[in-house]
């Protein structure tokens, strides 16, 4: 990617993130709340359903990615045909919980960036267990080797990873970068 996308706070976990889908050899990639400004977005948003989509073009994979809003699916869509994506990026128009239950394939990274945070403390909840509920629905297709990166999670009363971080830990998972997307891999994994 150009520079003129530096990400800021995302840099380093974007980065991270593609040297694991390197090790692993991801085929299959879900991203819940998909990109509605593509990479217009890199500095504020993040841009990763066209990020990721890249990856994906390059390296033979597919990327699910999955958002409730109507605008922001028409917006990605968008974005995904100017990128010349399509042929590796599918974007889904449901809940992501729902989405996420009904998907019956090994998930071999799996990016949470759905239901946008704000400063009220309600919806910061609702958020974190949206979040939760993401990862149960999808849990039993994700195997020793995938990856997952949570957005926003560097934000008021622990952003949008606060209670699946703690839940993931759990469950045999471990924080590879605690910063404001936090990266997790499996305790025994190894690259």
């Amino acid at each position: 990617m150009p520079f003129r996308y530096d990400f800021r706070k995302r840099r380093n976990t974007f980065r991270k993130t593609l040297e694991l889908l390197d090790i692993t050899k991801a085929k299959v990639i879900i991203e819940t709340g998909t990109s509605r400004e593509g990479l217009k977005g890199a500095k504020s948003n993040g841009g990763a359903s066209i990020v990721f989509g890249k990856w994906a073009k390059l390296n033979n994979a597919i990327l699910h990615s999955v958002d409730i809003s109507e605008k922001s699916i028409k917006a990605a869509q968008n974005e995904v045909d100017n990128q010349l994506l399509s042929e590796v990026v599918t974007i889904h128009h449901s809940d992501s919980i729902e989405f996420l239950a009904k998907f019956n394939k090994p998930v071999d990274f799996l990016y949470l960036d759905s239901y946008d945070y704000s400063n009220d403390p309600e919806v910061q909840v609702k958020s974190q267990i949206h979040h939760l509920n993401e990862f149960k629905a999808i849990e039993k297709h994700l195997h020793e080797k995938s990856i997952v990166l949570i957005d926003d999670c560097d934000l008021p009363n622990g952003g949008k990873g606060k209670m699946v971080v703690e839940y993931m830990k759990q469950k045999d998972w471990k924080v590879l970068i605690n910063a404001y997307q936090i990266l997790l891999v499996r305790k025994n994994f190894s690259a």
